[in-house]
């Protein structure tokens, strides 16, 4: 019976193919969004000051809400340790540790610290990730595309070294290009057409220069983004399921796998 009860438990936690598990991330994406909506409300003295106990009671009733389901997932899962030590394990005991220290340490000092500490509730934003197969999507792509942008991004590094040693030797001091770091920050700002305008070119040069950078910076902003969509692309031809592995919780997996891509553990056959 506890086999079965810890089994049925785990379908509706951790897979969303389920219909109670869809269910249950609705409402847990409800929560966060609560919880996140709350945090930034609090900060807001005037709102604060009108609907602090309103504010204290949602807070305590998602704080406990989260907690069931933090122990809940390390009763059901296969390895607790994995979970607990996994970077959603760690989010999730953020998410509600600073609630609770807050009822232990007292003291002026240490409503200092509980200040702090309430914060890290924010990264309850994090679990969102979970429940968005879109975000794996993007995830897989940025990985794919990593190379090509570590190298697109050392050929800018090239280029905004060079046209602020450039700049530097054409303007000088005199037009605040004090020194070759100056100039590469000057490039930067320029080339990605940011513009604080603390530092303008005045020689004829130099502003045409400036044009040119102005013009490169387009060009360059749409090329990560074409990488990146390119390789979307590529990942979005493969369906996935947001099944997760029994074993090693890792979850991106082919709609047609049988077994897990990163440890080779059976999955259970999507409902």
């Amino acid at each position: 019976m506890k086999t079965k009860l810890k089994t049925r438990l785990y379908e509706i936690i951790f897979e969303a193919d389920t219909p109670l598990g869809k269910i249950f991330d609705v409402f847990l994406l409800i929560l966060i969004c609560l919880s996140v909506i709350a945090v930034i409300m609090e900060s807001i003295h005037q709102i604060e000051s009108r609907y602090g106990e309103i504010l204290y009671i949602i807070e305590w009733t998602i704080t406990f809400s989260f907690a069931i389901e933090y122990f809940l997932r390390i009763w059901v899962v296969k390895y607790p340790s994995r979970y607990i030590f996994s970077f959603y394990g760690i989010i999730d005991l953020l998410a509600i540790l600073p609630s609770f220290i807050g009822l232990v340490l007292s003291g002026a000092q240490g409503l200092m610290v509980i200040r702090a500490l309430r914060l890290l509730r924010i990264f309850r934003l994090f679990k969102l990730t979970r429940y968005t197969t879109e975000g794996d999507t993007l995830i897989r792509a940025l990985k794919a595309s990593w190379a090509k942008i570590s190298v697109f991004l050392f050929a800018v590094f090239t280029i905004v070294i060079i046209i602020g040693t450039l700049m530097y030797l054409i303007e000088g001091e005199e037009n605040g290009f004090t020194s070759i770091p100056k100039g590469v920050y000057w490039a930067i700002v320029t080339l990605t057409t940011v513009g604080y305008g603390d530092i303008i070119p005045a020689t004829n040069l130099g502003q045409f220069i400036a044009s040119f950078v102005m013009i490169l910076g387009y060009g360059i902003i749409a090329v990560p983004t074409g990488i990146v969509t390119a390789e979307i692309t590529k990942v979005r031809q493969f369906p996935v399921t947001t099944q997760k592995c029994p074993d090693c919780l890792k979850e991106v997996h082919e709609k047609d796998s049988h077994f897990c891509r990163f440890c080779g553990e059976k999955l259970k056959p999507e409902k």
